[in-house]
């Protein structure tokens, strides 16, 4: 299993990314949304490899296979991880796609480090630009719905996780299209 050292620099101390890379041709960086990890893309992988393209995801830190320090997971220590990947596997000309939480850490790494390394960003159902519903963002998230959701990740972690796939996926209307073990295998 491939992990990349990644340097925190708040800390000083190093953190450990698993990633997976398959394929040859031009280089796509899939990163997955919030609880899930590398394994949300599976099916794209393969489709995007028999297209000819390098595809490369990675669990980024406190999900999946990597590692889970007790601190610093804001989306600059998020993307100072994502910029470690580039480097360590030296891409260039990179298509940068960002499902839900994902997006913002392409926007993050746009905005820190420039396009010199990226063709192409792709955001999918993306956070950004904010998540609270706001006289300006008439379509985001009441903060009554944002507060219970963190005190349910306080009070019940494991449960609201497991409920939450569920809405995330639709699973009530998708039954026949997604097994409970689908669920939890992202």
């Amino acid at each position: 299993m491939p992990f990349i050292k990644t340097e925190d620099k708040q800390k000083g101390e190093h953190v450990y990314l698993h990633y997976q890379d398959c394929g040859e041709g031009q280089p796509v960086i899939l990163i997955h949304g919030w609880p899930l990890s590398h394994r949300m893309w599976e099916s794209q992988v393969q489709a995007l490899t028999d297209a000819g393209f390098r595809c490369i995801t990675y669990d980024r830190r406190g999900f999946g296979e990597s590692d889970r320090p007790w601190y610093n997971y804001d989306y600059n220590a998020l993307t100072m991880d994502l910029q470690a990947l580039i480097q360590r596997l030296d891409l260039w000309n990179c298509v940068l796609v960002g499902f839900s939480m994902g997006g913002g850490e392409v926007v993050r790494y746009l905005s820190m480090f420039g396009s010199e390394r990226v063709s192409k960003a792709v955001l999918i159902s993306s956070i950004i630009p904010v998540v609270k519903k706001t006289d300006d963002n008439p379509d985001g998230v009441p903060e009554e719905t944002l507060n219970e959701i963190m005190d349910s990740l306080q009070s019940k972690r494991v449960t609201f996780l497991a409920e939450f796939g569920k809405q995330f996926y639709s699973y009530s209307s998708n039954k026949d299209k997604l097994s409970e073990q689908q669920l939890h295998y992202d």
